[in-house]
């Protein structure tokens, strides 16, 4: 089984994976052996510090090898291809883990014909969005429905799969982006033919939103982005995560998938701030990561 996108668990799947985490969380040592005799290969083109360590240190925990290959290691379809690099790989690993610039590269990972997981890519970062989930269920063991979840900044990678995560709960999300920032119109179909009755609306009018119980963003300028600072910040300043937004809206939580650029999307107040869930949410990716590999390898026997 692959994992590129949360399109390709199910509804049912991801509810699984996130009620696996939460088990896994309490009672981590009942799950030591589900990689016993396993090594997987971590493919990162892009630095990390979050993702690579939430892995590394998951997979030891599961009792499987972790094996992290650079991109000045590999040097995926410069040296050799990114097809062949797969098949390789599937000589002597069972799995890969990869953290990409392109969504392309990941499809053609999969020509190992071993499970490949999205660490993620220009399009989706589908444990990130698992570990955001995590952190509102755990921040309100109510009925989830019934939270209001604001997202702000760029329609990225990071937004779009919590579009997903948030369409297949049927939770009520609001995404707002400055104009022309928005969600790519090709997810947007995917996700309104995969999901045709979801709650999450897109918009740009920060101020047509009156209340929202978690306030999430990200940074204003991914890794690759070619744009200047200047533009960035004259088009996305509006939308800061502040003091006095937070008190507007009501808001308990604030989310961030880090890392941050302080007093730009968000500021230091906030961030510190007692709503600041934003360690929590990192420490979530642990267990989203190692409940997503314990069902792949242990349930789904691959």
């Amino acid at each position: 089984m692959n994992v590129l996108s949360l399109f390709d668990l199910s509804a049912s799947q991801i509810k699984h994976v996130l009620e696996l985490a939460g088990a896994i969380k309490v009672h981590p040592a009942g799950y030591q052996s589900s990689l016993k005799g396993r090594s997987i290969a971590m493919l990162f083109e892009k630095p990390s510090l979050r993702t690579r360590v939430s892995f590394e240190v998951g997979i030891h925990q599961l009792g499987g090898q972790a094996i992290y290959l650079d991109a000045q290691m590999v040097e995926p379809g410069q040296r050799e291809t990114e097809e062949d690099i797969a098949r390789n790989l599937a000589c002597w690993t069972q799995g890969i883990v990869a953290r990409v610039f392109k969504h392309d590269t990941l499809k053609q990972l999969t020509a190992s014909k071993i499970p490949v997981i999205n660490a993620l890519c220009d399009q989706h970062h589908p444990c990130q969005s698992l570990a955001d989930i995590l952190t509102i269920q755990e921040r309100y063991p109510v009925d989830l429905r019934v939270v209001d979840i604001l997202y702000l900044g760029e329609g990225n990678n990071v937004c779009q799969s919590l579009m997903v995560g948030a369409a297949a709960l049927d939770l009520k999300l609001t995404v707002i982006t400055p104009p022309q920032f928005g969600p790519n119109q090709d997810f947007m179909a995917q996700l309104n033919a995969q999901y045709p009755h979801h709650k999450v609306v897109v918009g740009t009018d920060l101020n047509a939103v009156e209340h929202a119980d978690v306030v999430y963003t990200d940074t204003w300028l991914s890794m690759g982005d070619t744009r200047s600072e200047q533009e960035t910040l004259a088009a996305f300043s509006p939308y800061q995560v502040n003091q006095a937004l937070v008190e507007r809206l009501q808001a308990t939580t604030v989310l961030h998938c880090l890392p941050a650029h302080r007093n730009h999307e968000v500021t230091d107040e906030v961030l510190d701030g007692p709503l600041s869930s934003v360690l929590q949410q990192a420490e979530n990716r642990l267990y989203v990561q190692k409940a997503l590999l314990h069902m792949i390898y242990q349930e789904l026997g691959a």
